[in-house]
């Protein structure tokens, strides 16, 4: 495969391979998107049992530097909570989706 991995198409090239991931899970796995966000990939889940968390915090208006949509809808997250905190047993899933989130825990 041939992928740029730098310049302006990088964030559609990891969208794109992040969407070919979950294409690979097989049906009924089921799979937590932890710091899910406005859940952009719960539409490339529909085999999956899918199950959204965040913490909710973020209002989409930042400190007006980056990518701030100006505005952020929370309410159809299944769980929210603290990511390093989040309230499931042990092995609750069977894969962990987490993009766009590293750099913003401690």
């Amino acid at each position: 495969m041939n992928f740029k991995l730098i310049g302006d198409d990088t964030m559609e090239v990891r969208f794109d391979w992040v969407i070919k991931q979950l294409k690979y899970l097989p049906e009924g796995t089921r799979i937590l998107d932890a710091g899910a966000g406005e859940l952009k990939f719960k539409s490339y889940c529909s085999h999956l049992e899918y199950v959204s968390q965040d913490f909710a915090q973020y209002d989409g208006e930042g400190d007006g530097t980056g990518l701030q949509t100006g505005k952020w809808n929370n309410e159809r997250l299944d769980i929210v909570s603290d990511i390093t905190r989040i309230p499931v047993d042990d092995a609750s899933f069977d894969a962990i989706l987490c993009t766009e989130v590293l750099e913003h825990v401690r």
